[in-house]
């Protein structure tokens, strides 16, 4: 299990245990260590507490019952008055389910239906039903269920990441007036800084240019202060070259990987599994 969080923001989410979903059977529910990338991105993998053996069927099987207390009640609904959504992993596949819905009344969805598709002995394919809903209601009991059935699919393992990729896969809304506001922020801000560095060296041009005609003994060089006075370092050797020259050498090969990297994969070149 990884997060939830509402439907119309996405970057809004949480551990998927923060809503008081059941845990299963096991009394210890593990943490998955996720990698630097994914920390980033937020992931927080814990296992759900469902067994799920390779090409082994199961029937409707209940795995958790709970009783809907006052404060469970309340955070269910507002996770459901909010379309809250929640996110899982399947063998590294994603899966996307709606915790429940409103018609006139609250829903839970108790039931977790998979098919899982297969290709020699790896998962190429996940899909995940949610079916049959309970009522919330104060001091219900909730049976949390799932099934599992197994199918022969004549999907690759290489290529089962293609559906997600598919842009009518995901409906993708362009925030129009984000970007441009972002852009007019950008410009505005450009604009102002070049104003004030222009006005800057304007008159430190017009010194510069003064002080050319006077002697060395004439020109005034007390008066340096901040930038100015590096101006002299792009000529003095760095203490240790050697280690300078390596960080110069591996950041202009990072810089120059990545750029390619992202060009590449924005043209559709390049995917990784």
């Amino acid at each position: 299990m990884n997060t939830v969080g509402p439907y119309h923001n996405r970057q809004e989410t949480y551990s998927y245990f923060s809503l008081p979903f059941c845990v299963g059977p096991k009394k210890k529910i593990s943490h998955y260590h996720e990698t630097l990338g994914e920390a980033f991105q937020g992931v927080e993998l814990k296992f759900s507490g469902l067994d799920i053996d390779f090409q082994a069927d199961i029937s409707k099987t209940t795995y958790c019952e709970m009783d809907l207390d006052e404060e469970r009640l309340k955070t269910f609904i507002y996770a459901v008055k909010n379309h809250y959504l929640y996110q899982m992993y399947i063998d590294d596949l994603p899966i996307w389910g709606i915790v429940g819905e409103f018609n006139e009344n609250y829903y839970i969805w108790t039931h977790k239906k998979f098919d899982l598709g297969y290709h020699d002995n790896q998962i190429v394919d996940v899909n995940q039903t949610s079916e049959a809903r309970q009522k919330l209601e104060l001091g219900t009991k909730v049976k949390y269920t799932y099934e599992v059935n197994w199918r022969k699919s004549s999907i690759k393992f290489k290529d089962r990441f293609d559906k997600y990729l598919d842009p009518n896969f995901f409906q993708h809304k362009i925030h129009w007036f984000s970007i441009f506001s972002s852009f007019m922020m950008i410009f505005c801000l450009v604009g102002l800084v070049s104003m004030i560095l222009m006005r800057t060296l304007h008159k430190d041009y017009a010194r510069y240019s003064k002080d050319k005609e006077m002697n060395d003994m004439e020109r005034d060089l007390g008066d340096e202060y901040g930038w100015k006075q590096v101006h002299g370092d792009v000529f003095r050797p760095p203490s240790h070259p050697m280690l300078f020259s390596a960080l110069v050498g591996a950041g202009c090969q990072m810089l120059t990987v990545t750029s390619l990297v992202i060009l590449l994969t924005i043209v559709g070149e390049v995917y990784t599994e």
